[in-house]
């Protein structure tokens, strides 16, 4: 049924993005302009886009915190890193950084490559039957971006960490599904099918977990030779030697609880922003197949058709701009939410306590005043002299956030991605399949909602 739609629906990928995903914002700023507000209940929320406040906010994190998840169920998938303030934030964001350090990451190149080559071989068996193959590639990205998370967050311990993938597939579900029904206090403890299903699945991830980490621990403390060569093993090293310096005590290093929530997110933000990354890129390579031939050269003179390097990576400056440009058409969130704790200036703006801010990321890329008339228009040229020239030295361009909390994972997710579509391009070229239907979904990050019809052929 749902191919049979597809076909009767003309394709437009050039259609404004931002009324599909942000409805009620987009109407607000065309009708009242920069810095307009509106009323959620009792809570002001106010809308900006000017890239200097948006700056400022993104800067001054004491000032303008994170808001919280109100629903329990929506909490539980994305605590750690990503929603901690104050001394405990500064505390986890040292911990952890020595993981996703340059340097580390190179350490990730052999897992990285083991888990694309698995998915190149299963599609070229796919396309060498017919000469050409018609797959739905955005359930084969979310799996490779889930393998890759686990091969490269547990090394030695993978198939735990396929399973932990699978539950908090099912877990962040669940999680959806609650946080698209009204949320009445009390809810949670009510034993229904879906929150006795949550709590399951909760409790067998933080098993799996706490098993691999008691093992890294035990090896550790006895002098063993811990795995350093994955996030988990990093980040245990990391908090290890934090321990050892300032002494045990509870306000040094992380519990085996917080190392837990902190596993649980590289799966939420590993996996999630770089499968969207790398669908949006096939889907706009598809239908601007002068890129994509371009980055096919580029990949070619870079590596031919052998294995890609670290050093080979960082001169692949076509797919560099190809990845930005999509990153700013199809930022993998849409929206930073902030919260004012007490009165506060900005610009010339008086905010009293209690303000939610809302910072629309999307609109902000799609800005004709900031980025030209052709801003919703597919064009990579933007970055040939790097994103401070196309961004002017603005605060406008900020798909993995800004400031001190900027993402800590985008540079293994940029490296993740470059390595995924190096290898598919050395092998198969691709265009949008007539069942392809455009249709951007937003639930946490922006998806393809009827997934992404490609048609692939091998390269000659």
């Amino acid at each position: 049924m749902m191919i049979k739609e597809a076909k009767s629906r003309p394709l437009n990928l050039s259609d404004d993005l931002v009324p599909l995903v942000l409805p009620y914002i987009d109407k607000l700023v065309k009708d009242y302009g920069d810095n307009s507000f509106m009323w959620l209940g009792t809570i002001p929320r106010l809308i900006v886009t000017n890239p200097n406040q948006v700056k400022e906010i993104l800067t001054k994190i004491e000032d303008f915190q994170k808001s919280k998840a109100t629903n329990p169920l929506v909490k539980k998938i994305a605590t750690g890193l990503l929603e901690y303030e104050g001394e405990k934030w500064t505390k986890h964001r040292r911990i952890i950084s020595p993981a996703f350090h340059q340097e580390k990451l190179k350490l990730m190149l052999p897992a990285f490559y083991k888990v694309c080559s698995e998915l190149v071989i299963k599609w070229e068996k796919l396309v060498s039957v017919a000469g050409s193959c018609e797959i739905d590639v955005w359930p084969e990205l979310k799996k490779l971006t889930g393998d890759a998370i686990s091969q490269t967050a547990f090394g030695s311990s993978y198939e735990e960490g396929r399973r932990i993938f699978q539950l908090q597939t099912e877990l962040v579900d669940l999680a959806i599904q609650a946080a698209q029904t009204l949320y009445i206090p009390g809810l949670r403890f009510l034993p229904t099918k879906r929150n006795k299903r949550f709590k399951e699945i909760d409790n067998e991830v933080r098993a799996l977990l706490m098993d691999i980490i008691k093992n890294r621990e035990k090896a550790m403390k006895a002098g063993e030779v811990a795995t350093n060569d994955d996030l988990l093993g990093i980040l245990m090293e990391s908090n290890f030697r934090e321990i050892k310096e300032h002494g045990n005590n509870k306000n040094v290093g992380m519990t085996i609880n917080e190392v837990i929530e902190e596993c649980k997110l590289f799966y939420l933000a590993g996996q999630d922003s770089t499968s969207v990354l790398l669908v949006w890129t096939l889907i706009l390579l598809s239908k601007h197949q002068d890129w994509q031939a371009r980055a096919r050269e580029e990949v070619f003179q870079v590596f031919g058709d052998g294995k890609p390097n670290n050093n080979g990576l960082t001169h692949l400056k076509v797919i560099s701009m190809i990845l930005y440009e999509v990153l700013r058409l199809y930022p993998p969130v849409v929206v930073l939410p902030r919260t004012v704790h007490k009165n506060i200036k900005l610009g010339n703006l008086l905010l009293p306590a209690g303000v939610e801010i809302f910072l629309p990321i999307i609109l902000v890329h799609h800005n004709k005043g900031l980025w030209g008339e052709d801003a919703k228009e597919f064009k990579p040229q933007r970055f040939s002299e790097g994103i401070s020239k196309a961004t002017k030295n603005q605060a406008s361009f900020f798909p993995f956030g800004w400031g001190p909390r900027i993402c800590i994972g985008q540079n293994f997710s940029l490296l993740e991605a470059k390595i995924a579509l190096t290898m598919i391009l050395q092998k198969f070229s691709w265009e949008l399949s007539p069942s392809y239907v455009h249709s951007p979904h937003r639930i946490i990050t922006i998806q393809p909602e009827f997934g992404a019809h490609l048609i692939l052929r091998k390269v000659a």
